[in-house]
Parts: C-alpha cells; structure tokens; sequence
C-alpha cells in the first residue's frame, strides 16, 4: 500500500488548524490570574460551548472506532459502550450535576477532601488516574491506528507521534484551549461520519446480505451476568470522569450545567449511530475486491482499524479525506481533556493539597504542565501495547465503577459516611478487583468466582459488581459504626485517629462547613481565615 497523499495532507492541515486555535485560546490562558481560571476556564462558559465540549469530550476516538470494531465483529448486542456511557452522562447531568455545580467545587475531587481529608481524597485519585490512563491509551491507540492506515507506517510509531502532537497542543493552553478546539473538532465530527456513512453502506464492494444473520450478535449461553455487570460498569462508571465535571464546574450556572450535560448524552448517542453502520459496512464488504493488500481474514490485531479501513478503501477519496478528518478531530478534542482531567486533579488535590500548600499560581501551572507531559508518556506506552481499542475503553471505567462510584454517591448523599469507612470500602472494593485478574492487563485471577470458565480463563460471574457492592457495604457499615461509637461515647475520642469527630486548630479541614464550599476553596488557594 502507498501513502495516502491527499488524506496525509488533509490531517496535517487539521492539525495545524487545531494548534493554531489551541495558541490563541493559550494567550488568554496566559493572560489568567490564578490557576481556577485555567482549570475551569473562569466558570465562564455558556450553554453551547459546554455542550459542544462535554459531547467532543464524550464522542472520542475510542467510542467511534470501538463502535465500529464491536459492531462489525461482535455484533450490536455486544456495542455497550455507546449506549452505557450515554446513560451515565445522562445520570451525571440529571443528578449529580447540580449538586457540584451549586457547591462551586473546582474538582470532582474536592469534596472528598472536604470531608475525609486531603490525604484520604489523594487516595481516592488513584482509581481516576488510572482509569485516564486507560482512557488516553483507548484515544492515542485510536489516533495511531487510524494514522497509521493512511501513511502505511508501523502502529507504533504512529502512536508516539499522534501523542507528541497531542501532548504539545495540550500543553500549550488549559480549559479556554480544550473548549474552543472542541467547537471545531465537534462539528467535523459530525459532519465527516454523517456524509461518509451512506457512500460506505452503498459500495459497491459491500453486500449487506453476508451479515444479515451475524449483525445483530448474541450474548452466549452462561454469560448473561458477566454481560449484565459488563453494562452496569459502562453506565454507573461514566458517572466519575473528572473531564465532565470539569466542565459542569465551568458552567456559567446550574442551569447551564445540567442542560448541557444531559443534551451531551443524547448528542453522544446519537453520534454512535454513523460508526456503527460504517462497522458493519467493513464487515460485509469484500475486502479482496478493493486494494486492501493485508490479510484476509481482518486478524485480531487489525479488527480495531476496521473504521479508517472502511474509510480508506470503501469511499471515494474526497469522503475519505473528510471521513479521517472526523477520527483524528474525535481523538484530539478528547486526548486533551483525558490530560487535563488527569493533571488537574495532581495539581490541586495532590501536589498543592499535600504537598505545596502555598504554592503561587505560576508554580501550580508548571507543575499543570509538566503533568500533561508525564500523563501523554504514561497514555502512549500503555496504547503501544494495547490489542484492542474497545478493550481499553471499556476498561477505562472499571476501578471508576468499582471503587469510585459508591464514594462519589456516599460523599454526596450519606451524611454519616467518614474517613474510616471510605478508607474500609476502598480497601475491600480494589483489591477484590484487582485479585478476580483481568485478561487485558493480562493479570492472573487469584479469586475465581461461582461460574469461572477455566477454558478461557474468564470470569463469568458479576465479578465488578460484587467487588463494587462489597466495597458500599464495607463503607456504610464501618462508617455508621465508627459514628455510632465516638458520638454514643462509645469509643474515646483520643481514638480518632482521621479526626472525624474532634476539631483542632491544626486540622484546617475538620472546621470548614460541608455547606460552605467557598471557604474550602479559598483554603485551597492559601487564603482561608485563620
């Protein structure tokens, strides 16, 4: 196969388009007083940006292309993702929304500090940035692979180079970049998978009849529980991205914060739909009439191109051109946010929380800075070895069901909930995740549940689920426990080690009302009254 002329240029140029928008929503950025103007860009935007960003953020490149690897391959029954993510962001706006955006937080994050401690709240950030880890692989795996159909280049290289770009466009400028790129990225988007759907469906290398019995798959015998806690991880775990509530926190209101979110889900779910339909466009094709020279059948480790391959060999050029526009424009407006959300959260409940808590604003946004860099690094080594984009998607939100969805809902809605039983249900909740193994990560199951399949050495029990439910339960139980003893003077106070029930001087924390958030912002920033 020859380089693809025409469609490497079309991709350059949108790139230095990007980059140009991202250097001057970076001078505004550099013109910013203090480091909550970067992340949260001001609490300035409107209804519009905010949804243009949050559905750009949400439609990335793991969502088209593991759409369409998992509808041509695997059948719509088995695409989740689309449908469990949406829900979740649905969730997200109709629910939790509101509560954040009213309480003025900065991150998702400040609100486990406020009530269990900086260092219980540093605790909690491991799971999400873990997960934006495997977020960004899913993205930069898409974005490499999709670079590296049109250039004829070694995936691996493709990945380092798409996450320089990536991590330079990021580095360049914070929230103010992120949402004004998105606008543009979200609009080709859009436009490039709708105009290339129909001349990928009508080519005339596919013929539809071969999968008229394969299209809609099936979920196989035994394994309707694994499929049920697959769907329940999609949809409970998409409600604790830091990368959407840094968004509804930028909201110029409430309003404008739930209207936006839930407009999102639905934009996102819709977006679902031209992929899916190019998936299964690839699937019927005939690839040994078109100039595909590759294997036959698609292996394994190219199932995942499937979407720049049905783009690249099933459409006329210009629809092609316009169609990889729409992949690398999906991919950036989400590489940049998975890295802010990552290096927000390291900056302020991490590095100025425990670390420098009366760092100036020029120290926090360097410190912004380089962890973008270190999060692209981390991203692109993790996508070098990935196999399978929509593996590393759904992944992505596993210890974000597992372990941070039952805090998040118990920090917002359990007035009893302390340090000591998030410190419990956090404990139980990972490490039964981590022992039940996981075949992406290639990690051994040391707990095989009821129902294991030694054949594929495969959980078929609800195995996230228990370990989630297990960790609720381990949080309630020692938390109305733990209260029940220090305000029944059942235990001496001398034993609150986490200070949950004592007040002193030296804890700033414990004398700053839950209700009162401004005053945990400004301890934040090294001005709360003393």
């Amino acid at each position: 196969m020859s380089v693809n002329i025409p469609c490497l240029v079309a991709v350059i140029i949108l790139y230095i388009l990007i980059l140009i928008i991202g250097i001057i929503a970076a001078r505004k950025t550099n013109k910013a007083k203090d480091t909550e103007e970067v992340m949260i860009a001001n609490r300035s935007m409107g209804l519009w940006l905010s949804f243009f960003t949050m559905t750009a953020t949400s439609v990335c490149g793991g969502y088209i292309n593991g759409t369409a690897e998992y509808t041509a391959f695997y059948g719509l029954l088995q695409t989740q993702a689309p449908l469990g993510y949406s829900i979740g962001l649905f969730l997200s706006g109709l629910l939790v929304a509101p509560k954040m955006r009213r309480q003025n937080y900065v991150t998702m994050f400040d609100p486990f500090q406020l009530k269990y401690g900086r260092k219980m709240g540093a605790l909690l950030i491991i799971p999400h940035m873990l997960g934006d880890l495997f977020w960004s692989a899913s993205i930069l795996a898409a974005l490499g692979g999709t670079v590296s159909i049109i250039v004829d280049i070694d995936p691996t290289i493709s990945v380092i180079v798409s996450a320089l770009i990536a991590i330079v466009y990021t580095f360049l400028g914070g929230l103010y970049a992120v949402a004004y790129t998105d606008v543009i990225q979200m609009a080709l988007v859009a436009v490039g998978l709708v105009i290339a759907c129909p001349f990928a469906m009508t080519s005339e290398f596919v013929h539809l009849e071969n999968i008229t019995s394969t299209w809609l798959g099936e979920v196989g015998a035994g394994t309707e529980m694994a499929y049920v806690d697959t769907f329940l991880l999609l949809i409970f775990g998409g409600t604790t991205w830091q990368a959407f509530y840094q968004r509804i926190l930028a909201s110029q209101n409430v309003r404008v914060a739930v209207y936006s979110t839930i407009g999102a889900s639905v934009m996102s779910s819709v977006m679902a739909v031209p992929p899916a339909l190019m998936g299964y466009a690839g699937a019927a094709a005939d690839w040994n009439q078109t100039s595909y020279d590759g294997p036959i059948p698609i292996p394994d480790d190219r199932k995942s191109y499937i979407l720049p391959m049905t783009l690249n060999y099933l459409v006329p050029l210009p629809v092609s051109i316009i169609g990889m526009s729409a992949i690398c424009a999906a991919v950036m407006s989400s590489a940049d946010s998975s890295f802010l959300s990552a290096a927000t959260v390291f900056t302020r409940n991490i590095y100025q929380e425990i670390f420098r808590t009366k760092a100036t604003d020029r120290e926090l946004l360097w410190v912004l800075r380089v962890c973008v860099v270190i999060f692209g690094v981390l991203g692109t080594l993790i996508a070098i070895f990935a196999t399978t984009i929509y593996g590393l998607f759904v992944l992505c939100s596993d210890l974000m069901y597992v372990v941070l969805f039952p805090q998040l809902v118990c920090v917002l809605w359990v007035p009893w909930a302390n340090t000591y039983g998030s410190f419990a249900g956090f404990l139980v909740s990972f490490l039964l995740r981590i022992l039940s193994g996981d075949a992406v990560l290639q990690i051994p199951a040391a707990i095989k549940f009821p129902l294991y399949d030694y054949s594929t050495d495969s959980q078929l029990f609800p195995f996230r689920t228990f370990s989630m439910l297990s960790g609720t339960f381990c949080l309630l139980t020692v938390s109305g426990l733990t209260h029940l003893m220090f305000t029944r003077g059942l235990l001496d106070l001398k034993y609150d080690v986490f200070n949950c029930h004592k007040k002193r001087s030296h804890k700033r924390h414990d004398l700053i009302d839950m209700e009162k958030p401004e005053l945990f912002n400004q301890e934040l920033l090294g001005s709360a009254p003393t």
